[in-house]
């Protein structure tokens, strides 16, 4: 018994010895604080009275008594230098690894801002003081046909003045003006010259009349309209991408547009324009009037060279009209209109439109039939619509307060991929079939291109028939009478030496004044189309014989209708006669002169007098 109570005992006193020791081990680590250390919260650094301060740690332990073990313990850790972390740099974003300009939008500048463009001011650039940099400005010119150089130079958000004059500064308009979606339509757009557009668009506008902007991307091809441009208007909510898959040419990637749109009012633009102060407010108001009111702004000249705006007065504005290879020309507006009330800041009639800047109702649009889908690329559209919307019950007209300037390019910069040879002549030969009726036979006459596949047009002539449409001939005797008529004609076609077979050819434009000469005859009309009028004059849609510009040559000016230095006879003896002196064909068969009339059979033409008769 004895033996077994010690061994009970010791058992005891080996218990108590063992938790006393635990609860001196715990005591003596309570005291040591380098294990919590790391958890605390930091000290945060503010500012105070332009100072900086600490903020305290709320319920931070106070300072202890730290044993003399545990004080050299943490002497030694603090002279070992801290292991350095690796920082890593934020990351680029995409438009800043391409280097692009700008990289962000910049402020709107102001009437005060100093720099390239501002206020719609010239920028010259010395291409041989440029360095290095005459690869990237000659490189911009043959992608663009415009001065990119420059147009990067300048800011995308440049001030320009507000060109509004006149009763146009103090006009008022309806409250309730319906949205509008403006639709551009783009292809390896420069991208300086596609985010001042846009800029342009939204900076000048009310935000609560601009719904959306539908970019539509025609199957560009140029790393920067990718990605980065994603990621430049992904700051903007109305700023839609929209993106073909094959390049579709203008008029299908507008319809690619307005099926991407919802907006009442469509407003069709560019890519490289520039929306001025009070630029949309005269157009929906004057759709809102009507709907069936076609609108078009004063469309004004930016410099492709130097990128200076340059505006127009009110009272120079010219109107659209054409020619029976059914191409847009500009031309002054005829008195009458020029007299209308409220002129010149009212709005101005217009036989058609350039069909790059407009406004159109979204009902109005679609009650037309749309664009027609069967042209390709572009070229035609802008007069198949014009023709419509006047013969439908429309008008078409430009309106003076609403200024928007576009860079005009002496040529097109990007290669056309088409089934067709000329898409072009195929959508004007679809124009004339569809529309014009027995006008047609003026098209092919001049053109040649009676034999062309333009295909199937009948849907095109459904539109007119379902909508009860006038003819054509209704809208050139009451939209555009000014038109020359060739059934006026006293003699048409070519006009063929009796000498040789070599025809009297000339192109209506060119670099200066414009010669009249030969050339081989090809008989497919175009240079060598040319009507006799009851008046005497030789002519080609609006230019005429002249024998006043450059002694004993005749050159082309603008028709006037006065006859004297264009008035010719086409004698019974087939000469043709300007005073005492003749048409004369060159000895060389290369130039045509003015000579005193000999009967020479250099001097004799053959031109065909019959009378061009309409028949349906």
């Amino acid at each position: 018994m004895v033996r077994l109570f010690w061994r009970r005992k010791r058992t005891l006193y080996i218990c108590f010895a063992l938790v006393g020791s635990i609860f001196l081990f715990f005591q003596f680590h309570s005291n040591v604080p380098s294990a919590v250390v790391h958890t605390m919260p930091k000290p945060v650094d503010r500012l105070k009275g332009g100072e900086r301060i600490e903020d305290h740690v709320p319920h931070a332990p106070p300072p202890v008594h730290q044993p003399e073990a545990v004080q050299k313990m943490k002497q030694h850790d603090e002279n070992i230098p801290p292991v350095a972390l690796p920082v890593l740099p934020a990351p680029q974003s995409i438009i800043e690894k391409m280097n692009l300009t700008p990289q962000y939008p910049p402020e709107k500048s102001t009437a005060d801002s100093v720099g390239p463009g501002e206020g719609g001011k010239a920028y010259s650039v010395n291409r041989d003081k440029l360095g290095e940099d005459q690869v990237k400005f000659d490189q911009g010119w043959q992608d663009n046909a415009f001065n990119q150089y420059a147009s990067d130079k300048i800011s995308v958000r440049r001030y320009l003045p507000d060109y509004r004059e006149g009763a146009c500064l103090t006009q008022n308009f309806h409250p309730d003006l319906p949205q509008a979606a403006v639709v551009i339509c783009f292809h390896n757009e420069a991208w300086s010259a596609l985010l001042r557009s846009v800029h342009s668009v939204m900076d000048n506008a009310p935000s609560h009349l601009l719904k959306e902007i539908i970019l539509v991307d025609d199957f560009s091809d140029r790393p920067y309209l990718k990605e980065p441009l994603e990621e430049y208007m992904s700051r903007y909510p109305i700023v839609k991408i929209v993106r073909a898959k094959q390049r579709e040419g203008l008029i299908r990637a507008r319809m690619m547009g307005v099926r991407s749109s919802t907006a009442e009012v469509l407003v069709f633009l560019d890519s490289h324009i520039e929306c001025t102060k009070g630029w949309l407010e005269p157009l929906l108001d004057r759709i809102r009037e009507s709907e069936t009111n076609v609108v078009v702004p004063i469309i004004e000249v930016i410099s492709d060279k130097t990128l200076q705006y340059n505006n127009a007065r009110a009272g120079s504005v010219q109107v659209g009209g054409f020619d029976w290879s059914l191409i847009f020309h500009w031309h002054s507006p005829p008195k009458r209109d020029k007299e209308r009330p409220g002129a010149p800041y009212s709005p101005l009639r217009t036989p058609t439109m350039a069909g790059g800047l407009f406004a159109i109702s979204r009902a109005f649009f679609k009650r037309l039939g749309y664009y027609d889908e069967g042209m390709e690329v572009w070229g035609g559209e802008n007069l198949e619509l014009s023709f419509k919307v006047w013969m439908c019950g429309g008008q078409l007209e430009t309106i003076i307060c609403s200024h928007i300037g576009h860079i005009f390019r002496s040529r097109s910069p990007y290669k056309w991929e088409s089934k067709f040879s000329s898409p072009l002549r195929r959508n004007t030969a679809r124009l004339a079939e569809a529309v014009l009726g027995p006008y047609a036979k003026f098209y092919h006459s001049q053109t040649g291109s009676q034999k062309i596949d333009f295909g199937d047009v009948s849907e095109r002539k459904a539109v007119l028939e379902r909508l009860k449409c006038h003819s054509f001939d209704w809208y050139l005797k009451n939209v555009y009478p000014e038109f020359f008529v060739p059934t006026d004609s006293v003699a048409h076609g070519d006009i063929e030496s009796e000498a040789g077979p070599h025809c009297i050819d000339s192109p209506l434009k060119g670099n200066g004044k414009v010669i009249v000469g030969m050339w081989p005859c090809h008989k497919e009309g175009g240079n060598q189309y040319w009507l006799m009028s009851k008046l005497g004059e030789i002519r080609r849609d609006n230019k005429c014989w002249d024998a006043g510009i450059e002694a004993g040559r005749v050159a082309l000016f603008d028709c006037h209708g006065v006859r004297g230095n264009q008035h010719f006879v086409y004698t019974s003896n087939n000469e043709i006669k300007h005073g005492e002196r003749c048409v004369t064909l060159s000895e060389d068969n290369k130039s045509l002169t003015m000579e005193y009339c000999s009967n020479s059979a250099r001097q004799r033409w053959k031109f065909d007098r019959s009378p061009l008769i309409l028949t349906d």
